[in-house]
């Protein structure tokens, strides 16, 4: 029995996504000559069906979202012009890679569009049209195989459905719930246009999570984990219920939450006229969820193990499960990997991750980030006894570090390749050199950097990516502790905590860090935007601690701005002079670079590649010794104004085009059932209204 779980590839050549209506507004398709008569009558061919939306996801999850936080599509789309975690961060405090996006420019640059947009139901009616369809046929005995394999590839069906609306939560806030194929009727599909509250979507996606939860196994029939598997869900149902958890509390009393006193803009919808919201039932339900669930894998799922051997220090790295986890073929031999995805060049499914890694000037750590990683004694880089080298050289930084900064960010004269000649330089390199790695910070991305020189061929590499993994649960449930019950963890939590700690190589108990931690001297140093939520700086040193844990154990996987959007840790940014930087490069190190390396204060600014040493306006504090990477040219937007916030941009707006199409006449969008996001218009190339 074939159960195409090799490189999510399904085997069923030329079969397309099936729908039941042609109505643009909800974006369905023809059905497809996939006919429930002849087809679905087999264990088989339910898996092959399902597999097609592990990675189809096209535009609406790609690079006009700026690739944040998907983690499913992100790290599971296959084509040769995949780069995974290279840019999954990217545009946060924590890295940078050219342009951080319009979201962060405030010239209104970031607008509503015409039409698509994030409004999008394509996905969601192909896995309706399959979970109606193939459920009455399961229960009828007319689909045969073995009966928890049948089970199983159902479960696949209601954990993608899930993700898909988590993928709208996110984006958008309130959605349509739509679970069946809908007619070709015009009133029938406009009244299914409603939006329903956020609060309602969430409880939706769990409740098709726990139906995913009771069909799905460990994958030993399956696949293994190359497919979705129960603890997958468990911790995609843990990692919605934070993100809801969170998003409602930080947002509460704002129109972004169903509160109808705080200017919900659902409000004035009469179908939403009965609805009644409590704010603080809803996160205590959802944190209570993540809890719960991300216990459930927690529990049984043990970390990677850290053998506390650097890479890179010779032409035959030393083996090192935490970080050889990244870069392995096939990473189903560890036990905290729940999902993965597997590459096969034969099959011309490659990547080009680490060529990018290994080529591109372009990206980079910022100091920010860099500065908050912690001492392996526990203390904060500027805490007495902290025994921090300081930063005069990048490779200074790595020294006693946490082991996430030692291990993932790439030194200046490090080389990972086995078998080839190492090349080294002294200073980080801001143009292309063969065999040298480039950075436009200083600081490397190396989360995934291969031992085999042969996958930096671009759309050649097939190490494979890691989608879900257990840390996620550990920190799901620490963040969720303390959300619920303030700074006295229960002590799961700190047994969790220390667990990750002691993985990362620093002093096992979190309260030596917690009693280190001076809030002040945090922001001076790191400038963290999470130190904030609603505009107000946290007052818990647990909890920023916690928040900073997250932060360095999932670096570079996407997760960063989702959780300043969930955080509301971006209102901080009106008014923009929110530069970000990189390595301290006009500092000693200075002398280490070639006499023309370095170009700045060029008559033709264009010409410079790094920004001037007397710009302290630009400096890290003032400190213009530090490369501030939005002023090597005045052509850079960010120029002047750095990053740059509007309200309105924690959600996404909805296109002009579904206003118009489900408004009664075909013309008047006031009439339409759909409801704008706040802060934003329903006119065409409008940018946010505050």
């Amino acid at each position: 029995m074939k159960y195409c779980d090799l490189c999510f590839v399904a085997v069923v050549a030329g079969m397309a996504m099936a729908g039941t209506s042609c109505n643009d507004f909800l974006d369905t398709e023809p059905q497809s000559t996939v006919s429930p008569e002849t087809y679905f009558n087999t264990a088989d061919q339910l898996g092959a069906y399902v597999i097609n939306y592990y990675s189809s996801y096209g535009t609406n999850w790609n690079a006009d979202d700026d690739s944040y936080g998907g983690q499913l599509p992100s790290h599971g789309e296959g084509s040769q012009n995949y780069t995974s975690m290279l840019h999954d961060d990217t545009g946060t405090d924590n890295e940078i890679s050219g342009d951080p996006g319009d979201r962060f420019y405030s010239g209104g640059s970031f607008q509503v569009p015409s039409d698509g947009g994030k409004w999008n139901f394509g996905n969601i009616n192909s896995l309706n049209f399959f979970l109606q369809t193939v459920e009455p046929k399961v229960a009828a005995g007319q689909v045969t195989g073995d009966r928890d394999v049948i089970r199983h590839y159902v479960g696949e069906g209601y954990f993608l459905r899930a993700l898909e609306y988590f993928y709208r939560l996110r984006k958008l806030g309130d959605f349509p719930i739509v679970k069946e194929c809908l007619p070709d009727d015009r009133d029938v599909l406009i009244e299914h246009s409603r939006r329903q509250p956020r609060n309602v979507v969430a409880r939706f996606i769990l409740e098709d999570l726990d139906s995913a939860i009771v069909r799905l196994t460990d994958g030993a029939k399956t696949g293994g984990r190359s497919r979705i598997t129960r603890d997958a869900a468990y911790l995609l149902k843990a990692r919605v219920a934070l993100y809801e958890g969170t998003f409602e509390k930080y947002h509460a009393g704002t129109p972004f939450v169903p509160d109808a006193g705080a200017g919900w803009p659902g409000a004035s919808k009469s179908y939403n006229k009965d609805f009644v919201y409590d704010n603080a039932a809803e996160v205590e339900f959802f944190l209570k969820q993540a809890l719960d669930a991300a216990k459930v894998v927690a529990d049984v799922h043990q970390l990677a193990e850290n053998s506390f051997r650097a890479k890179g220090e010779t032409n035959n790295p030393p083996a090192n499960p935490y970080y050889d986890m990244f870069t392995a073929q096939d990473p189903g031999t560890y036990d905290e990997v729940l999902l993965y995805r597997k590459y096969d060049y034969a099959l011309n499914v490659g990547h080009s991750l680490n060529g990018y890694m290994w080529k591109g000037a372009n990206r980079g750590f910022t100091q920010e980030f860099a500065n908050t990683f912690l001492m392996t004694n526990g203390l904060p880089i500027y805490a007495d006894g902290s025994g921090y080298a300081g930063d005069a050289h990048v490779n200074d930084t790595k020294q006693n570090r946490d082991w996430r900064w030692q291990l993932f960010m790439k030194g200046t004269d490090e080389y990972v390749y086995k078998g080839q000649e190492r090349k080294t330089n002294k200073y980080p390199v801001v143009y292309n050199s063969a065999y040298v790695f480039s950075t436009s910070t200083g600081y490397i991305k190396g989360k995934g950097l291969t031992e085999d020189i042969t996958n930096n061929e671009l759309g050649h590499d097939v190490t494979a990516a890691v989608i879900f993994r257990a840390a996620e649960a550990y920190l799901v449930y620490l963040e969720a502790a303390c959300e619920l019950y303030g700074d006295g963890l229960d002590a799961t939590a700190w047994d969790y905590w220390k667990q990750l700690r002691t993985r990362a190589g620093i002093g096992v108990d979190p309260q030596v860090t917690i009693a280190a931690t001076d809030l002040d001297k945090e922001e001076q140093a790191s400038h963290d935007l999470a130190l904030y939520s609603h505009g107000q700086r946290l007052t818990s040193k647990v909890l920023y601690n916690i928040r900073r844990e997250r932060r360095a154990e999932l670096m570079s996987e996407g997760f960063r701005m989702d959780d300043l959007v969930r955080w509301r840790a971006l209102d901080q940014l009106k008014g923009g002079k929110y530069f970000l930087h990189g390595c301290r490069i006009f500092g000693p190190m200075q002398a280490d670079f070639p006499a023309t390396a370095l170009k700045y204060d060029q008559a033709d600014d264009t010409k410079n590649n790094v920004s001037s040493p007397s710009d302290t306006e630009g400096g890290l504090n003032g400190n213009a010794e530090y490369l501030s990477l939005f002023r090597v040219s005045k052509s850079n937007k960010f120029y002047n104004e750095g990053l740059s916030w509007r309200t309105a941009h924690y959600l996404y707006p909805i296109a002009e085009a579904h206003f118009t199409d489900t408004s009664a006449d075909g013309k008047d969008k006031a009439t339409s059932p759909i409801y704008q996001n706040p802060g934003w218009g329903t006119d065409a190339n409008t940018s946010a209204l505050e």
